[in-house]
């Protein structure tokens, strides 16, 4: 009976441990767009008292899930899924250089975890992220290696395309490894909501010689250096921003569609999993756009609150942000 009633209290320990949920839209041309959207101030003043909640959170670990747009993996050795045991931001458009504070016995403990549990994510010493980490990570918390921070990688934008369901169950397992530690946790999912950006980052056929061989194998494809693919980068956002607003890029073309994003706000607002996890990916991809299946760390980020006994996200916005370039999302839950 004492038994009985000391394993209840360890469960109900566990359920409820402190965490914190924050999903948000990345764009490089947030941080260069050539006209501000007329809901900027609402957007800031949620990042900003987003913000603020996680520093009185003082989260003890964050977990950020992520995409890549070809900065440090390649079509040549594309991985489902990656952990960062290290890791560190290129100087992209939109993001901020600067090693992440990868705690190594923390994350090295997740990926063996997620191993018991059936899965098989790569692992990396030397992760190189984007825009895709850096822009919530410095805007979040002020810096990239602020608090202990364990990178995950989810290659969601390159065909054939991952099934939802399996980001939401390497989710649940995050949460519920990160819910028997004991360690205040803040989840993040960086990407979506729709939007098409394959003017820079071109689908398999469709690029030039030169961004094919980069898309490849990167630096070792032979016909960029970093520091020249990212300055085109640079360059092409530069001119993507003057075109949204100049009305040589439309809403059509970047297939930003209100109607699919307010339905998956609500869904993910209501902690709706269940339907989040049977999304057809290539349905998505075909309303949204292939920006739209960075979602896959929304719902992973959400899976992982859940499954660590946290709240959902009452506070959340959405805007179909042309100037931007995407639909803007972002929903976050307080800290208890």
């Amino acid at each position: 009976m004492i038994r009985n009633r000391l394993a209840a209290r360890k469960r109900d320990t566990m359920a409820s441990m402190p965490s914190m949920l924050v999903c948000v839209s990345h764009s490089p041309i947030i941080m260069i767009r050539a006209r501000a959207p007329a809901d900027e101030p609402a957007i800031l003043a949620l990042y900003a008292q987003c913000a603020a909640a996680i520093a009185k959170f003082a989260p003890e670990c964050v977990v950020i899930f992520g995409s890549d747009h070809f900065a440090g993996f390649f079509n040549a050795n594309m991985p489902a899924y990656c952990l960062g045991l290290a890791a560190a931001a290129v100087d992209d458009v939109g993001g901020f250089a600067g090693p992440l504070r990868v705690p190594a016995k923390l994350a090295t403990a997740l990926l063996l975890q997620l191993r018991r549990d059936g899965f098989d994510p790569s692992s990396s010493q030397q992760m190189k992220v984007d825009h895709a980490f850096s822009q919530p990570l410095r805007r979040l918390t002020g810096s990239l290696d602020r608090y202990p921070t364990v990178p995950i990688f989810i290659g969601a934008l390159t065909p054939p395309f991952l099934g939802f369901a399996r980001s939401r169950a390497l989710g649940e397992s995050v949460g519920r490894h990160f819910a028997a530690s004991g360690q205040r946790v803040l989840y993040i999912g960086s990407g979506g909501l729709s939007h098409h950006p394959t003017r820079y980052y071109p689908l398999p056929g469709q690029a030039s010689p030169a961004v094919a061989a980069w898309q490849l194998a990167g630096p070792q494809g032979g016909s960029l250096s970093e520091p020249q693919w990212l300055a085109k980068l640079y360059d092409d956002h530069v001119e993507g921003a003057d075109m949204l607003i100049s009305g040589q890029r439309t809403l059509q073309d970047i297939r930003l569609n209100p109607e699919f994003d307010r339905e998956f706000m609500a869904r993910f607002v209501a902690g709706d999993l269940e339907h989040l996890a049977s999304i057809d990916a290539d349905e998505c991809f075909a309303q949204a756009g292939i920006g739209s299946l960075e979602l896959h760390t929304w719902i992973a980020a959400l899976a992982a609150q859940r499954a660590a006994g946290g709240a959902l996200a009452s506070h959340h916005l959405y805007s179909p942000t042309l100037e931007y370039g995407i639909g803007y999302g972002m929903a976050w839950s307080p800290p208890p």
